[in-house]
Order: C-alpha cells, then sequence, then structure tokens
C-alpha cells in the first residue's frame, strides 16, 4: 500500500498551480471585456448626449412657447380664423391664447353667449397658433442671461462634440485590441473554469492554455495601455458636469457660430430653413447640389446648412454668383469652395476685390482654411505670385491690379476665380471689368460677391451675369419676359442664388459681429507714422480712425452703402469728433447727427426719433461714449465700429443701443481696424495677448534681429510697471523700426 501525499507536496503543488491558472485566466478576460465594455459605453455616448440634448431643447422651447402664449392676446387667432366672435371669451376672462388652451371645451361651453361651433372653432385656432409658434421657436444662447437652462444644453453640445472627436481618435486601437483579444475569449474562458478545465481533453486543455498565452499578450501589448489611459481620460472629457459655466459661454462667446451650426444639424432645423431659403431653385436642381459631396478637410470651421448648400451650389453650377444678404456668410461660403478644390489638388484660388479689403480676406483665409494666403498687392506682389503659383493657394489681388502682375501670365489656368463687390466689374467697357472677364474665363469656376438685390438692378445683373451665362444673361436682358421678382429669381437660379436673412432666420444668433480690417493707404501710413514718431497716442488712435480719404472711410461707405440697399439703417460709432465729421461729409444727406457729449438729452432723442421715423437709407452718427449709453436706437440694424476702444465694455454698451428688446432684425456689427497699426495692439489688449507677440511671430523677427533681443522686447512691453500707454507707443517704435528692440 502506497504511502499518501504529504502536505504541501506535488498534489497541493498542483492544486496550488491549477487555482492560479483559474484566476490569471479570470483576470485576463475581465480585463480585456472590461476595456471592450468600456469603449462600448464610450461609443454609445454621442448618441445618448444627443438624445439628451434634443430632450433638454424641447423642454426650453416648449417653455418658450409657452411664455409666447401666455401674452399673446386671443384676438391674434383671428389671423388664422375669420370670422371669431371672441367679446364672450374676454367678458368671461379668457384674454391670452394660453387661456384658450388650459381650459377645457366643457368650461368654453359654461360661458355665456358661447355656442359649440365657437368653441370648436377657437380650439382649433389656438392649436394651430400654437403649432405654428413651436415650429417657428428656436433656442437662442444669449451670454448677458446666462440662463442656466441654455448652459446645460452648451455642456451636451461640448460634451458631444468631443465624445464624437474621441470616439473616432479611438477606433482603430480599440478595434485592432478587439481582433487580438476576442478570438481568444473562448478558450481562456475555458482556462478559467475548473469544471471545464476537469473533463476538458489533452487537447481542449492545451488550445485553452494556448488561448490564455495568446489572450495575456493582448493584454500586454504596448498599444493597449495606451487604450486604457485614452479610454479613462476620455470617459473624463465626456461628462456635461465637468465645465463651469463662465467656461461655457467663454467658449460660446469664442465658437458661436459653430455651436449654433451643431445644435440646428443635431435638431434638424439647419435643414428645414435651408429648404425654405433655396425655394427658387428647381427640386431636380437642388437634389443634385445636396448630393454632391464635399470635402472640407481643409477647413477649420463648421459652415451652417445654408453655407454648405451655397458652396456645393458653386462647385456644381461652376460659375455662379451668390448674391446672400450682408451677414450671411459669402465670404465663408466662397473660401469654402476653394478648400474643397484645393484637397482635391486644384490649388490655384484667386480673389480679386477692392483694396480697402484686402487684409480683411488674408486674415479670413487664415481664420477659415488650412490653405496659404498671398497678397498680391503692394511693393512685394510679383514675389508673393511667384510662391502662390509655385505652392499653390488662396492669393488676393485688387480691381486695379490683376491687369498688372507680371508674375501672372495671361494664360495662367485658375481654379477658381473669387470677385468680391463684383459691382466694381458692372461696367463692360471699364478696363478692369475687362480684366476680371479674361480671369474668368481662363478660371475653370468663378464666383461673383454681391450682396445688392438684383431684382432692382437688372441692367447691372445681365452685365455680371454675362461674364458667367450668357445664355441667361440674353433671358434677363428681354426684359418683359421676367416680370416680377419671384419670376426673375426662377429664372436666374441656375447662376444666381440669394439668402435673405429671413430665409436663415432660425439658423442666425442674434447678433452677428465681424471685424472689418483694412490696409493702411499711403497718405494714412504717412501720417500715422508721424505721430509715432512724437509719441502722440491719441493722434496714433485717430490717424487709424476712419479720416478724410482713408482706406477705413472708404470702407465705411461700401458698408453703409450695402445696408442702404438691404434697406437697412446703420449707426456709426467713433470717439473722434473729426472722424464722424469726415464720414457726414462722405455720406451726404443720409446722415443725422453727430450725437455728441455737449448735446442736451432731449436733442439726442430728438436725433433718435428722426433716425427712426426717417423712410430710406439712413446713418446715425454718434460718439460712442455719448450715445453708447442711454438711448435704445433699435431702428439700426447695422452698427459701425469706427476704431476700437480701450475697453470692451464700452463698445458693448454702443452695441446694445441697437441690439435690444424690440430688435426685429439680426444685428450686424462692423468693427473697423487697421492692420499694422494700433489697431493690433488695442485688440491686443482686449484680448489679453502680449503686445507684438503675433507680429514678430508673422514675420519670424527673431531670425533677423536675434532671439534674445525679440524677447527683450516682448518682456519691455509686457512690463505692468510701465504705463500701458507708453508701452503701446514703444511697441509701435519698435515694429516701424524707430527705436531698435
Amino acid at each position: 500500500m502506497g504511502s499518501l501525499p504529504t502536505p504541501g507536496g506535488p498534489v497541493a503543488d498542483t492544486r496550488r498551480d491549477r487555482r492560479k491558472l483559474r484566476e490569471r485566466a479570470r483576470s485576463q478576460v475581465a480585463r480585456a471585456r472590461d476595456l471592450l465594455r468600456r469603449y462600448e459605453s464610450l461609443a454609445g455616448e454621442p448618441s445618448r448626449l444627443r438624445e439628451a440634448t434634443r430632450g433638454y431643447v424641447a423642454e426650453l422651447e416648449q417653455e418658450d412657447v409657452s411664455v409666447r402664449l401666455a401674452v399673446m392676446r386671443v384676438t391674434e387667432l383671428k389671423k388664422v380664423s375669420k370670422g371669431l366672435r371672441l367679446a364672450k371669451l374676454e367678458q368671461a376672462g379668457i384674454t391670452t391664447v394660453a387661456d384658450v388652451l388650459a381650459n377645457s371645451r366643457e368650461r368654453l361651453l359654461d360661458i355665456p353667449g358661447i355656442g359649440a361651433q365657437t368653441v370648436e372653432d377657437v380650439k382649433a385656432a389656438a392649436e394651430l397658433v400654437a403649432a405654428q409658434s413651436a415650429a417657428d421657436t428656436r433656442p437662442r444662447f444669449d451670454p448677458v442671461r446666462r440662463d442656466p437652462r441654455q448652459s446645460r444644453i452648451l455642456a451636451y453640445l461640448r460634451a458631444e462634440q468631443n465624445a464624437a472627436t474621441v470616439v473616432d481618435d479611438l477606433r482603430e486601437a480599440a478595434h485592432r485590441f478587439r481582433s487580438r483579444a476576442e478570438p481568444y475569449f473562448k478558450a481562456a474562458d475555458r482556462a478559467g473554469s475548473r469544471l471545464a478545465m476537469l473533463f476538458a481533453s489533452r487537447r481542449r486543455k492545451d488550445e485553452a492554455l494556448a488561448g490564455l498565452d495568446a489572450l495575456e499578450a493582448a493584454n500586454a501589448h504596448a498599444e493597449t495601455g495606451a487604450l486604457e489611459r485614452d479610454l479613462a481620460a476620455a470617459l473624463e472629457q465626456v461628462q456635461p458636469e465637468r465645465w463651469s459655466s463662465d467656461e461655457l459661454w467663454r467658449d460660446y462667446e469664442d465658437r458661436a457660430a459653430s455651436i449654433n451650426t451643431q445644435l440646428a444639424k443635431l435638431t434638424g432645423t439647419d435643414v428645414e430653413d435651408a429648404e425654405r431659403a433655396e425655394d427658387f431653385v428647381g427640386a431636380d436642381l437642388r437634389q443634385e447640389i445636396e448630393t454632391l459631396p464635399f470635402d472640407g478637410t481643409l477647413l477649420r470651421t463648421d459652415l451652417r446648412f445654408y453655407q454648405l448648400f451655397g458652396a456645393k451650389y458653386a462647385i456644381h453650377q461652376r460659375k455662379a454668383i451668390i448674391g446672400d444678404e450682408m451677414g450671411l456668410g459669402k465670404t465663408i461660403q466662397s473660401l469654402a469652395v476653394a478648400a474643397h478644390l484645393a484637397a482635391d489638388g486644384q490649388r490655384r484660388c484667386l480673389v480679386v476685390c477692392p483694396a480697402s479689403v484686402v487684409p480683411n480676406w488674408l486674415n479670413e483665409i487664415r481664420k477659415h482654411t488650412h490653405l496659404d494666403p498671398f497678397g498680391l498687392h503692394g511693393p512685394g506682389r510679383e514675389e508673393e505670385a511667384r510662391k502662390w503659383l509655385r505652392r499653390g493657394g488662396v492669393a488676393v489681388t485688387t480691381f486695379n491690379t490683376i491687369d498688372r502682375l507680371e508674375s501672372l501670365p495671361q494664360r495662367t489656368k485658375l481654379s477658381l476665380l473669387i470677385v468680391d463687390e463684383a459691382h466694381y466689374i458692372k461696367n463692360p467697357n471699364a478696363k478692369r471689368s475687362m480684366a476680371v472677364g479674361a480671369a474668368i474665363k481662363r478660371s475653370k469656376r468663378a464666383i461673383l460677391l454681391s450682396g445688392t438685390p438684383m431684382e432692382n438692378r437688372v441692367q447691372e445683373f445681365q452685365s455680371l451675369i454675362s461674364h458667367l451665362r450668357p445664355d441667361i444673361a440674353d433671358l434677363v436682358g428681354e426684359g418683359d419676359d421676367v416680370v416680377g421678382a419671384e419670376e426673375f429669381r426662377r429664372t436666374v437660379a441656375p447662376v444666381y442664388l440669394r439668402r435673405n436673412q429671413e430665409d436663415v432666420l432660425t439658423e442666425l444668433p442674434e447678433k452677428i459681429e465681424v471685424e472689418e480690417w483694412v490696409q493702411f493707404n499711403a497718405g494714412d501710413e504717412d501720417e500715422y507714422r508721424e505721430q509715432v514718431r512724437r509719441r502722440n497716442l491719441m493722434g496714433m488712435r485717430r490717424a487709424s480712425s476712419a479720416l478724410p480719404d482713408s482706406a477705413k472711410l472708404e470702407r465705411l461707405a461700401e458698408l453703409v452703402e450695402d445696408a442702404g440697399e438691404e434697406g437697412q439703417k446703420v449707426i456709426v460709432f467713433s470717439y473722434f469728433l473729426d472722424v464722424l465729421k469726415a464720414v457726414a461729409e462722405r455720406i451726404g444727406d443720409r446722415a443725422i447727427g453727430p450725437i455728441t457729449g455737449s448735446i442736451a438729452a432731449p436733442k439726442r432723442q430728438g436725433m433718435v426719433d428722426a433716425f427712426t421715423r426717417r423712410e430710406g437709407p439712413a446713418v446715425l452718427l454718434a460718439q460712442i461714449e455719448a450715445g453708447g449709453v442711454g438711448l435704445n436706437v433699435q431702428a439700426a440694424s447695422v452698427v459701425v465700429l469706427a476704431e476700437p476702444q480701450w475697453k470692451p465694455s464700452i463698445e458693448q454698451q454702443a452695441v446694445a443701443r441697437a441690439h435690444r428688446m424690440g430688435q426685429t432684425r439680426r444685428v450686424q456689427v462692423h468693427r473697423l481696424l487697421a492692420k499694422d497699426g494700433v489697431d493690433e495692439r488695442i485688440r491686443e489688449v482686449q484680448e489679453h495677448k502680449d503686445l507684438l507677440f503675433e507680429h514678430y511671430a508673422r514675420h519670424s523677427e527673431a531670425k533677423t534681429t536675434g532671439a534674445m533681443a525679440t524677447a527683450t522686447a516682448l518682456a519691455t512691453f509686457g512690463d505692468e510697471s510701465v504705463p500701458l500707454e507708453q508701452r503701446i507707443i514703444d511697441a509701435e517704435r519698435t515694429r516701424l523700426g524707430l527705436d531698435r528692440p
């Protein structure tokens, strides 16, 4: 008879080894499955967050509708149902549409003088009005009120955007881990089961052990550890609670257009609005345009749905006019076309525009695309043109320069030509019209941009359209065959796309802010340099503003003209009286004012009243510290700030004169800013940036003057023990070479 095994002998060791094997198998399976489970949970976050956001938006919209109906007089029901008899209802205290909806049919029938048919008609009318109100209601983010319910929606939108990004970033790594680990789950599960291994054959046991080894290798892979860490960080990034209210609203103010677009896409309102806006484009053409692929990889900006349609329209039609009302983003749409074409290797885009807006175009290219901008204007234009032809990108030139570019042969083919302020080429016999017309002919695609409503200028429109589609120009030229604005729009739909604010109302924020950068002309620059030499900061600011014959005044006049064409009134703010005088002289009898600090309050209000009552174009002029407070100017839907102010709050108060309760149109705010001058320094102060930092970065100054000298200069400009005014003067003297850094 054999001896029994001693405690701790081979059998005990075998049992211990088997237990460790099972624990090891269970641990490896649990780790792998947990990793995949967490990724699947993350992958479901975008959908969950979108659904939650829709619910919160619906709640907010319903509350807004309820408030609207609670103040809507019951007499409004007559607009949707003629012949309603409502006097008895009002006598009984049913005075609003909300009252009608809140009371049952039985309660309404109890009112003396109200019959069953009246009850049915009134109820039907109230339900129709409520449905219309709900259809027209969109959430409007208000950075001033900062409603907590809106803050919650912003948090969920930001979390949803993060979730979509991280899911996309981790998708391939998660897929690779799944392919390495999942095939071995069954074998590793067997290795972790006492009963399964007890009754398994030798081959099955070997397979289980091999599967466990393979799973362990998958878990030990270097990419797996990185995936686990990235997943943990990603799950933090998709929690809506992680941001404070201040962070959310700062983000909104920085990315309002992008966030509004995200919300419109999520709720589906962008599609509804765009379909209304493109009514004049036939159904077949619209379907072709909407199904056209669009490559936005070289865009930095999210397009609103109507802007995407405009870009696709221009791509599909090849040569077209985008005539959207000012403020709707014609520039962004045309740059989206350039980005789409560049992604396909078609990288030669040329913009032709007035000299005053060349800096603005260069800024917009940098801001909204990943394309290289080239300014073909001024002394270095030929070298810039040669670089553009070699490298590709978006070149910007002027109407007076395009035919004088020696580096741009007449045979040069263009991927895209963009003509801004297209009315500059309305005269077919003008030299610039012929030069641009020749460029259009050698361009694969061309976009003319004009905010002027062409229905009222058929002859001018015919001249423009003849550059693009002579066949349609002939139809327009027949005159009597094109009767009325709607028929006109349908006739020219293959070449002319125009949307008004009302068409895309629900996609727009209540306030549209645009920076209008201009370049000093020769006279501006000489006067500015002299004021810097004198260390006269107020003179520097004045020289940078809209004085007679200045680039700013030219741009301001264009904005006033565009607003007048749209039937919009303008208010112009400046700190300087002589600037307001120059504006008044330039725009003539459209000007009212100026409102200044020396004018008594009753007279100020009289000017505002005259501005409000005037039919047709009108421009109210005001000193920013006098007209910027205490007055309501809802008649103005375009605000022009002639120069930046030291305190952003002063600008905000001025804008608030027009952007307030009672304003029925979107308010457009245009900030006139001069490139390479004190305006840039003031903007740096407003945005808490280092003085001249971007100037040095842009011009690679450190390579020519030495990194140490540059660092010393930047440190000096940031020394808060030195008065700000002195630092700005020193910065400008350094930039202009009057002092060495």
